[in-house]
């Protein structure tokens, strides 16, 4: 009997985040990333153990490394299916995702005009996912230290839950920065940093394909995609940098 919460906690959180990668697109329409092939140049997957070197951030400033930090650690908390956030690298492939062509809104129309449209028009501001980051957080750190005398990596976990549910619901204020355009494009890169080919930086030793039992790059394969429909994928995921 003392193994049945732990199950039932399992079961939750794994639908969660097969429900968040299969309907997150369908459930952020004014999310601004591309998809992670688009996002940045690939990266070297980032070695581990305890003799790795920590891996330099390319355009987080240090207040907004620990922010996302502690956003993608609250967010993908080490259980017993997946280790915490930055231990996958989700910080990591964030970073990245801001400092390359996406991060600079290379892809993005940047000539206006800047009018409030509807949710299915898409992405309406004018900054670059980047500037809309580094905005933000400094916003979301500002409501944070007004209402806790503290930055959002200094909350405890009831506070930091409190902050994001007024993100996601836009009853936060950030101000003439609109929470909900904010919180969905880093839920969306939170997303992606998850489940994206560790190429880019996260997923790393493929943590999210092996929660969800997806079988990586090989997907591609219809025969095995047929042949493998209604059960596991018989061997550990194969990423772009197996295949190489």
């Amino acid at each position: 009997m003392t193994d049945q919460p732990k199950k039932k906690h399992a079961v939750g959180r794994r639908d969660f985040l097969k429900k968040a990668m299969a309907g997150g697109v369908a459930a952020t329409t004014t999310a601004v990333s591309p998809s992670p092939a688009e996002a940045q140049q690939p990266v070297a997957p980032a070695p581990t153990g305890p003799a790795a070197p920590v891996a330099a951030y390319e355009f987080l400033n240090l207040d907004e490394q620990a922010f996302v930090e502690a956003l993608v650690d609250h967010m993908i908390p080490a259980d017993d299916l997946t280790p915490k956030g930055t231990d996958v690298g989700i910080h990591l492939y964030i970073d990245r995702a801001l400092s390359g062509a996406w991060g600079k809104g290379d892809r993005l129309y940047m000539q206006g005009p800047w009018k409030v449209g509807e949710p299915s028009q898409g992405y309406q501001l004018p900054l670059t996912p980047a500037q809309l980051y580094r905005a933000g957080i400094a916003a979301t750190n500002a409501h944070c230290i007004a209402t806790y005398k503290k930055a959002f990596d200094k909350l405890d976990a009831t506070q930091r839950e409190e902050v994001l549910i007024g993100l996601s619901s836009g009853k936060l204020s950030l101000g003439a920065l609109p929470a909900r355009t904010f919180f969905t494009t880093v839920y969306q890169t939170v997303m992606e940093g998850m489940f994206a080919d560790p190429i880019y930086g996260g997923n790393r030793n493929k943590a999210g394909w092996k929660l969800i039992g997806f079988p990586g790059a090989l997907a591609v394969n219809r025969e095995n995609v047929e042949k493998y429909r209604d059960k596991l994928f018989p061997s550990n995921p194969i990423g772009i940098a197996d295949m190489s």
